[in-house]
């Protein structure tokens, strides 16, 4: 309907302009087919909060977009669902996800995959408005996004043509509670979460009639972990999948901080600002990383190890890498991924000192001023991150206008993007199938690995495609380090190994944010779907598997 039109789809007479105006604007507003929904629970993000409410209502609007060339229409559903406890069938949790869902399509051929960040205590706004849905927020990035007014695109990179997508809330973020007698912090755990979000999977399946629809997962940072010991669940109580889309992973948290794994990144974020100790500079970035991941394992590691004897060639050839003097480097006893007493990273404050900047950890290509009380931000506050700070402005403001104008889901509660709560209390307690439990670090944490679950789902599932894709200039998720994680997970068929790929981009954590990454990791998907779909005799595999399964439980 255009805007010329009232909502009967007739002109209005001249002396009747007010009312044309008005009935215009309406219709603009609500288009035919649209449902909007105001929600007046009040939803907390403490940890002893809770609901009582446990209706499921959504929000409906119809949209097109073209991809390709190819015109999609589709329908956007932002509202709730109810999981319930597997053993008594009572409600446990109210869960908050917003679907876009592609008209007139079959169940059996259509994918569907399912989204969320980290965190933990992540809401999914963070990939929901920045990767693959069919509507995107426009940044500067590596630069600031300056304040207000922002803009949101159609985003030609959009996943929409290959699947459905679903984006989930975890318990305690965006609009998601427990539902009492429950508590958020009852699902504030490792395996808690993948439980309850096993749960929501299986309600939105059994809600929307996609039991057999194709199924994919696509998790960021924590959300990796948390992808592994899903998959693994999710098996185990018949729901098989047929890809995993790993971004930016954490899978063995013994190697946070490894500096064999975090050199690269370094010298990759030295490449990007011009600091090498290389001439000439090298022009190809993938060749440069793979040269300094060789002299990482090898020459790098031997250093590290031997220390405080040192070899003044491998140091000479660590500073030429990193672009940080001798002397430096002796003082932070080689470690490159080391950090100071306040909690910053001495790399990351250190290669652009004397121009007064820090580098994001989460973008390396990111910089801001680090001097005065800049300086004195507390730096384990994620918002203070550079690369954090250059688009949460954006991001809480159109996802405010995205969710409430576009997709006219409204609300009284505040909504929670990111729950420092959740983190707090987390219980990172897991053994995996294998028996691996990595025990406790030297202050007592528990150390979450979760590269067992994976192999242990990729043996199981032997169709199951596996796409690991890194950012360059990740430094909290250094992609060298996930190489040695997957080459180290306890996977030993070499042709089970063949379904896992992994792609690097010129990017940072969120990999989507960097338009050209985001076309590149687009096609991949694509050729990643593609392949997990187009094979009959593997999707067959898969279904049977599935059934086998479930006959199993029953």
């Amino acid at each position: 309907m255009t805007n010329t039109e009232s909502a009967s789809g007739s002109l209005q007479s001249p002396h009747n302009s007010h009312a044309a105006q008005e009935a215009s604007a309406a219709s603009a507003s609500h288009k035919a087919g649209d449902q909007p929904f105001f929600d007046p629970v009040a939803y907390g993000n403490g940890p002893d909060d809770s609901v009582t409410d446990t209706s499921e209502n959504a929000a409906v609007t119809k949209h097109s977009i073209t991809i390709d060339g190819k015109k999609i229409a589709y329908t956007a559903t932002a509202g709730h669902l109810v999981t319930v406890d597997p053993s008594s069938s009572q409600p446990a949790a109210k869960f908050f996800y917003v679907a876009f869902t592609q008209d007139h399509q079959k169940e059996e051929t259509r994918p569907l995959t399912f989204f969320y960040n980290g965190g933990p205590g992540s809401s999914s706004v963070f990939v929901l408005l920045g990767s693959f849905a069919p509507r995107r927020i426009k940044t500067s990035m590596p630069g600031f996004t300056p304040p207000a007014p922002y803009q949101m695109e159609d985003n030609p990179d959009s996943l929409l043509d290959k699947s459905d997508l679903v984006f989930i809330n975890p318990v305690g973020t965006g609009y998601s509670a427990a539902v009492a007698p429950r508590k958020n912090r009852d699902f504030w755990g490792v395996d808690q979460d993948a439980d309850s979000i096993k749960q929501f999977i299986k309600r939105y399946l059994t809600k929307n009639n996609r039991w057999n629809s194709p199924k994919f997962l696509f998790g960021e940072s924590y959300g990796t972990a948390r992808s592994c010991v899903l998959a693994y669940k999710l098996h185990e109580d018949g729901v098989d999948l047929n890809g995993i889309t790993l971004q930016s992973s954490i899978l063995d948290y013994t190697q946070a901080g490894n500096p064999i794994g975090a050199l690269p990144t370094a010298a990759a974020d030295a490449w990007y600002h011009k600091k090498l100790g290389v001439a000439p500079r090298p022009t190809d970035l993938g060749q440069f990383v793979e040269e300094v991941a060789q002299f990482a394992r090898t020459d790098y590691l031997n250093a590290l190890r031997k220390f405080p004897t040192t070899d003044n060639a491998v140091v000479e050839k660590l500073s030429e890498y990193t672009g940080i003097d001798k002397t430096t480097l002796l003082a932070w006893s080689l470690d490159i991924a080391g950090y100071d007493s306040r909690g910053n990273s001495l790399f990351l404050t250190t290669l652009l000192k004397s121009k007064g900047l820090a580098l994001g950890a989460y973008d390396g290509r990111v910089t801001a001023i680090e001097t005065g009380i800049a300086g004195k931000i507390d730096p384990n506050s994620g918002g203070n991150d550079p690369t954090m700070t250059a688009v949460t402005g954006v991001y809480t403001t159109m996802w405010n206008v995205y969710l409430n104008e576009q997709l006219k889901f409204t609300s009284n509660s505040a909504f929670t993007d990111l729950n420092d709560q959740a983190f707090k209390f987390w219980d990172f307690g897991h053994i995996d199938p294998t028996g691996e439990q990595k025990g406790l670090d030297s202050k007592g944490n528990i150390i979450l690995y979760t590269a067992g679950d994976l192999a242990a789902v990729m043996a199981l599932n032997v169709d199951l495609k596996v796409l690991s894709a890194n950012g360059f200039y990740d430094f909290v998720t250094p992609f060298y380090q996930t190489v040695i994680d997957l080459q180290q997970m306890p996977l030993l068929s070499q042709q089970v190994r063949e379904n896992l790929s992994a792609r690097f981009y010129p990017s940072g954590h969120m990999v989507y944010l960097d338009g050209g990454s985001r076309t590149a990791l687009k096609a991949d998907l694509a050729s990643m779907y593609d392949a997990a779909v187009s094979n009959a005799e593997a999707l067959g595999r898969v279904r049977a598997l599935q059934a086998l399964t479930a006959a199993k439980m029953h």
